[in-house]
């Protein structure tokens, strides 16, 4: 995906490190925050696999590290619910001033508490949407357990999470007890969706229950069903993500602009991206303001994720098949009310094509049929059977096509960290 390095400063002049997530082409139909979870990062392998999901879906997502964690400036030690807010605050203006302002919010676990608390401050977001979150943040308290006990007795206390050690102040725990959740998502403006795994032993599931009880409407319920709280499995995060970004679609989209679609995409414009990752073959595609994915079968080394490329190029056949043959009915004023296309591909012998000019090795042979339904006589079947011919994208195929590659400007590179992205700590 189209990942850039940024960083923007919270209210206390720290540097907050981020990355935004765009489509290839860098025409989003809208941009969002991402807040991950207590003690966790933007490389959180979940938020990584989230906020590619929605980018693929046309939407920008800025994913960034709370003051003191990851590569963030700042004193961890410091940190109170508040200050995430205040945060997520900074994070939405920076977007307002260099990009747009952010019209979805989406928060994992006490990043979810924080954008629903984030939101009133943020007014562009007409969307929310929580991942495994507490309805009341002092629920951490509760999985803090016996260090909360101990910063409440000596004013901090050091607690070892996912490998690394972190400072507990009782400003924390003070500001923790202070927040009124009811109050909060009483005030709540925009759409929200709460997605809550049942089975979730961190944050149980009867938290999403209260959150939908106390929000008022728009508002929906996703279950993640055996996902865990970290959503440690990609499948989860990437169909959390992908969940998410159809969704907001109805809500986020600026007027006019049709699902999926950039603002002032020139139809005629038939320029597609695709790019493919380190790993595996998942293929992102963008087309015409249109995201695809393609992939290869797991025989193939693939995760089967979407069509093959020549499953893709089947595609175009079939669908410029029938779409050529329709148009001439309609203007020839013939009762067909539908045309089908079926298609499949092999690779055979040249000596076994007796019409083809190789005599030699392999060639690609494509088995197209065409089911015509509608009050057609033979005549004009047959007829309808010439045009299948003409299309023309069958004359590309069966034309002398001319393919220049070039290479694009050097760039500097991707940063390894975001496609090698650590699970990260897990949340206490």
């Amino acid at each position: 995906m189209n990942t850039k390095r940024v960083s923007f400063p919270n209210s206390r002049g720290d540097r907050l490190a981020a990355r935004l997530e765009l489509p290839d082409d860098e025409q989003p139909v809208a941009y969002a925050v991402f807040a991950h979870c207590f003690t966790c990062s933007k490389n959180l392998k979940a938020a990584v696999n989230i906020t590619r999901a929605m980018s693929s879906r046309r939407i920008a997502v800025l994913r960034f590290d709370f003051t003191g964690l990851g590569e963030s400036e700042g004193d961890f030690s410091e940190t109170t619910f508040s200050s995430e807010v205040s945060d997520l605050v900074a994070a939405a203006r920076f977007l307002e001033r260099e990009y747009a302002a952010p019209r979805l919010l989406v928060g994992h676990s006490l990043g979810g508490a924080a954008v629903l608390a984030a939101a009133q401050q943020i007014p562009s977001a007409t969307a929310i949407a929580t991942i495994a979150a507490p309805f009341d943040p002092a629920h951490l308290r509760q999985l803090l357990g016996e260090t909360a006990e101990h910063v409440e007795r000596q004013g901090e206390a050091t607690v070892h999470l996912g490998g690394n050690d972190f400072t507990i102040r009782k400003s924390l725990l003070d500001d923790l007890e202070a927040q009124r959740p009811e109050e909060t998502l009483g005030r709540l403006k925009g759409a929200l969706l709460i997605m809550h795994a049942p089975g979730d032993q961190v944050v149980g599931i009867d938290n999403a229950a209260r959150i939908f009880d106390a929000a008022g409407h728009p508002k929906s319920f996703i279950s993640l069903a055996e996902a865990d709280h970290l959503l440690s499995d990609a499948a989860d995060s990437r169909y959390a993500g992908e969940v998410i970004a159809t969704w907001a679609g109805r809500y986020i989209e600026a007027p006019g602009t049709a699902a999926g679609k950039a603002p002032g995409q020139d139809a005629a414009d038939n320029r597609l991206t695709a790019r493919t990752g380190a790993e595996g073959f998942r293929t992102g595609i963008f087309a015409n303001g249109f995201s695809m994915v393609a992939d290869e079968p797991l025989q193939y080394g693939g995760t089967n994720e979407g069509p093959s490329p020549y499953e893709y190029l089947m595609a175009g056949l079939g669908a410029c098949t029938t779409m050529t043959v329709q148009m001439y009915a309609r203007r020839k004023g013939w009762a067909l009310d539908d045309a089908l296309a079926r298609l499949s591909h092999h690779k055979i012998h040249a000596q076994d094509c007796r019409d083809c000019e190789s005599g030699e090795g392999k060639i690609d042979r494509f088995n197209r049929e065409l089911e015509l339904f509608g009050e057609l006589d033979d005549a004009q079947r047959q007829k309808l059977l010439e045009i299948a011919e003409k299309c023309p994208v069958h004359r590309t195929l069966t034309g002398v096509i001319s393919i220049e590659t070039t290479l694009a400007p050097r760039t500097a590179p991707p940063s390894r960290d975001l496609d090698q992205a650590a699970t990260g700590p897990a949340e206490k």
